[in-house]
């Protein structure tokens, strides 16, 4: 997923709840519930109505499903790394690690905290199938939305399966601590506000899915500035996908928009209200507490997803959902399409003041590549 990075200013808000403790292990029931005490439980607020989702089995067939391209016709991970049956594999994989060697540090640091997000998949696909108007419980589900879930899940797989193997054949990168990081962040979980509530779940995830297709847009452009046109295309190529699904997403709340605008708007100034946390926050590689926090701080400096990145996600669905012309709404959904039209230029103008201001940075040692000190 969608899922990269969604990170205020602390101008703009209390950051998510953070990683208090250091974690080695999860090794009791009483070490889990310390640490998601810490991390604070957020639900959402109002409810869904279950026959809208009924509704639009027939619209969902029509016009998402087809979203999702054939296996056959899709791209594999083997199609864009060294091809071990060749017998210049060898070759083809020292001509990788050549141009990783140009590439910065602080580059693969952002690089390592993306994959370790479209690595945490098993998280989001338990997240999506939980959801009210989901509800695959059989696994195997026949229903827009469950089939939606799967083949979504299993176009995402192939990100974090990609830049994992690239990873691995750059030579850049201390694999064992960039793995023990997924273990940790998968283990951890994700609490991002949603519930089991659906209308929660499409909005947050359209945010993730445009998110990621930034982050992602920016490692390829990045890549190329670089000289490295292959791992430009690795990170374009993903982006794409993400653009795609956030299509998906997006139409979906559109939809829900039509059938229950009252409903949608609050659910949306709702999640407004929570913010958008990035799904893989919790990341944690056993010696660096602020991990995340220092990883953003990485990508916003570099240029592949900031805080004014959020802003403008924030302008593109008001915008897309045609949020400042909804008509019906009760004086409670009409308070909430106030607060959500309003917040994007609050935020922008907060962001603004804060980027006048000189922030201080620090040498940080990123365990993921041999702790080698990057600014964060």
């Amino acid at each position: 997923m969608a899922k990269i990075l969604i990170n205020p200013s602390p101008f703009l808000s209390k950051p998510p709840p953070r990683l208090r403790v250091p974690m080695i292990k999860l090794a009791s029931s009483k070490e889990v519930k310390d640490i998601k005490m810490s991390h604070g439980v957020r639900y959402p607020k109002h409810p869904e109505k279950p026959e809208v989702w009924k509704s639009m089995e027939d619209w969902l067939r029509e016009s998402v499903l087809p979203l999702l391209k054939p296996i056959d016709k899709s791209w594999q991970p083997q199609d864009l790394l060294p091809n071990p049956e060749s017998e210049g594999f060898l070759d083809q994989v020292k001509e990788v690690m050549e141009r990783a060697k140009e590439v910065p540090d602080e580059y693969f640091v952002v690089l390592v905290g993306d994959m370790i997000t479209e690595e945490a998949l098993p998280t989001y696909q338990s997240r999506l199938t939980i959801l009210d108007g989901i509800r695959d419980e059989s696994g195997v589900d026949d229903s827009p939305l469950a089939i939606w879930a799967r083949g979504w899940s299993a176009e995402e797989n192939r990100h974090g399966d990609l830049l994992n193997k690239y990873l691995y054949l750059s030579g850049r990168v201390n694999m064992k601590q960039v793995e023990r990081t997924i273990h940790q962040v998968i283990a951890s979980g994700a609490n991002v506000g949603t519930g089991s509530n659906t209308y929660y779940g499409m909005i947050y995830t359209s945010f993730q899915e445009r998110a990621t297709f930034i982050s992602h847009g920016n490692t390829a452009k990045l890549a190329k500035h670089y000289g490295d046109i292959k791992l430009a295309q690795i990170c374009g190529t993903i982006a794409a996908d993400e653009k795609r699904h956030e299509a998906a997403y997006t139409k979906i709340v559109g939809k829900l928009f039509e059938l229950d605008p009252n409903g949608t708007i609050m659910a949306f100034a709702d999640l407004m209200r929570m913010k958008v946390t990035m799904p893989a926050y919790l990341m944690y590689d056993g010696r660096d507490p602020k991990l995340y926090d220092h990883f953003s701080n990485v990508a916003a400096r570099i240029g592949v997803y900031s805080a004014m990145d959020y802003v403008e996600i924030m302008e593109h669905f008001v915008a897309k959902w045609n949020v400042e012309n909804l008509q019906g709404l009760s004086s409670e959904g009409q308070k909430a399409q106030d607060f959500v039209c309003g917040l994007a230029q609050r935020f922008r103008k907060l962001e603004e003041r804060a980027q006048s201001v000189v922030k201080e940075t620090k040498s940080v040692p990123f365990s993921w590549i041999f702790d080698k000190d990057v600014l964060a």
